[in-house]
């Protein structure tokens, strides 16, 4: 997944520079319109690399996407900021979202 992508990446990259210093090495010798092609392509394709590189496997985790498992879901989402974490001195309930100031939601 990571390394097959990663490797893509290379592969067009390393095309890319193949591309651009072939162009201006020994290619605008016998032509310059070919030479100019050649660079017009090579422009063309870091973009799409960094598209392949950047595209979602099928086990990347995002960061919307529940893994099925309540306590990596938990640990993922106190990450994420849904929750916040749980302390020892309350009772274990994974919706309590209360926070330490008193209510004054009477006093008015």
């Amino acid at each position: 997944m990571y390394a097959r992508r990663r490797r893509a990446y290379f592969l067009m990259m390393s095309g890319c520079l193949v591309l651009f210093v072939s162009a201006w090495a020994f290619v605008r010798l016998w032509s310059v319109p070919a030479a100019v092609a050649m660079c017009v392509v090579a422009m063309v394709i870091p973009p799409i690399a960094a598209m392949v590189a950047n595209r979602r496997g099928p086990d990347d985790r995002w960061w919307d996407d529940p893994t099925g498992d309540p306590e990596s879901d938990a640990w993922w989402d106190e990450l994420d900021g849904k929750r916040r974490p749980r302390r020892p001195d309350r009772p274990n309930n994974p919706d309590d979202r209360s926070d330490d100031r008193p209510d004054r939601s009477g006093d008015q």
